[in-house]
């Protein structure tokens, strides 16, 4: 058994939420705004249409700044809300 699942697709929902579907088929919505007061690199993500240009990149969610998140974190926050327990 692998330990990292990996970002297939992503799609924006509203605000700073986005759906996201791993590998392993885990899929849900993931609210970002926790993110918003983390650094320099995460202060771009505040404008709307700079969040909106996620894309999928290296198995994680990356912004067009060089902005990544690591995958494995974002599998835990997902899969420990049973709410998203969704598989595609």
């Amino acid at each position: 058994m692998r330990d990292l699942a990996e970002v297939v697709k992503i799609s924006y929902v509203r605000e700073y939420v986005y759906h996201v579907v791993f590998d392993d088929g885990l899929s849900g919505e993931l609210d970002f705004a926790e993110y918003l007061d983390r650094g320099p690199m995460f202060l771009p993500l505040r404008a709307p249409e700079f969040f909106r240009a996620a894309t999928v990149r290296g198995g994680t969610i990356a912004w067009p700044n060089g902005l990544d998140l690591a995958p494995e974190s974002l599998h835990r926050k997902l899969a420990a809300s049973p709410s998203n327990l969704n598989v595609e």
